[in-house]
């Protein structure tokens, strides 16, 4: 027999063409162009592939360890959100920082500054205010008008009953008697600057939108301002408090116009959305 296989080669043939491809210690060689394609494409499955790991570890630390945001409802949940329609007031009343439901904050008046402006005594005003009031009564009834105080300085204490016992009596929140009567340690009244004047000869619109129809009024006016005195309350303004035509203050010392004035210069509050 000789030395061929079934094809009729010899199989110790020293070229590796002759062994069947399973058999071959040598592997193939791939192309080096093929090389140059494959690397590439590597390198940029495993760079995505760990940038999305990364980001997946990143976004889960971050959602683990970040601080929480609380909203006002969170860190308190029994306080209630008011908002105007509910109240019936105007958004004004929040609009200045150091307001509470639109009035501002003022101190009481000390009881030896305070004198008599009626005749029983128990309407009094400060030294100053009294004094310029009092002429201004007799000016006008030189005019034919008979300007009358109803009130006039105010505690504290008698301001705690006026907004809460009355508001309580008229079934009102506090937003709602805000709007006609000032939270107690919040009223002008505290001062004993302010006064609640009435026409003599109409006493029926005393403390009445009505009054900005009297002589009286119309005469206030006029001449008010010759006094140092000034509405507090004009229509529209800007503290979201009821127009009180009857209402005015005395702003003719330094001590006066400091207390009035500084209040309004107020920066106002920045409200959350």
């Amino acid at each position: 027999m000789d030395n061929t296989g079934f094809s009729g080669k010899p199989q110790n043939s020293p070229s590796g063409e002759d062994i069947p491809p399973a058999l071959r210690d040598t592997p193939e060689t791939v192309p080096t162009s093929t090389k140059v394609r494959v690397r590439p494409m590597i390198l940029m499955i495993g760079g995505l592939t760990g940038f999305v790991l990364l980001a997946l570890i990143s976004g889960y630390l971050f959602s683990t360890y970040a601080p929480k945001t609380n909203t006002v409802s969170q860190l308190n949940p029994t306080t209630p959100t008011i908002t105007p329609s509910q109240t019936g007031t105007s958004v004004n009343q929040n609009k200045y920082a150091g307001t509470l439901l639109g009035h501002f904050s003022y101190p009481e008046a000390p009881s030896e500054d305070l004198v008599p402006i009626s005749a029983d005594g128990r309407i009094r005003m400060r030294k100053a205010a009294a004094q310029s009031y009092r002429e201004m009564t007799q000016a006008a009834r030189r005019a034919g008008v008979l300007l009358v105080p109803i009130s006039a300085f105010r505690s504290v204490k008698d301001q705690e009953q006026l907004f809460f016992g009355v508001g309580a009596q008229r079934n009102q929140s506090p937003a709602e008697r805000a709007a006609v009567s000032a939270p107690p340690g919040y009223s002008e009244h505290h001062t004993g600057y302010a006064v609640d004047i009435g026409d003599g000869a109409a006493p029926s619109t005393n403390v009445n939108p009505n009054f900005d129809k009297t002589k009286a009024f119309q005469w206030l006016q006029a001449n008010a301002a010759r006094f140092s005195f000034e509405i507090s309350f004009p229509k529209d303004n800007v503290q979201g408090v009821s127009y009180e035509a009857w209402h005015w203050r005395y702003v003719g010392d330094r001590d006066s116009l400091e207390m009035f004035y500084k209040a309004r210069n107020l920066k106002p509050a920045k409200i959350s959305q």
